[in-house]
């Protein structure tokens, strides 16, 4: 993969509107560091950051199935994000289907690559 393409899913990540506050300023520390000699540094800051805030699809589920859930979305919408998961655990997906963890998620697999 490409330096380019690990760039832009940082920004889709940090651009996310699910996008924790904490996890946004690593992206940004990470995007800050390129070129310099804080590089590597900030890497390996983004990656702790990324494996500590990308939620499993196996975590989710339950909370969109549970009364917590239920509070924080709003029944049909838990409903939704539920049957939604579901959906995507089936197609295969690892991640959270929110649109940072679907980033990040991406991030995480090719973290190597950071």
């Amino acid at each position: 993969m490409a330096k380019e393409e690990i760039i832009q899913k940082v920004k889709e990540t940090m651009e996310a509107p699910s996008c924790f506050a904490g996890l946004k300023a690593v992206c940004q520390e990470y995007l800050e560091a390129q070129g310099t000699g804080k590089e590597k540094e900030a890497a390996e800051k983004l990656s702790a950051a990324l494996k500590d805030c990308v939620q499993s699809i196996d975590t989710v589920i339950p909370f969109f199935k549970s009364e917590a859930g239920v509070k924080y979305f709003g029944k049909e919408t838990a409903a939704a994000l539920a049957k939604a998961a579901d959906e995507a655990k089936e197609k295969g997906s690892k991640y959270c289907i929110c649109p940072a963890c679907t980033a990040g998620g991406y991030l995480l697999d090719h973290i190597h690559e950071l």
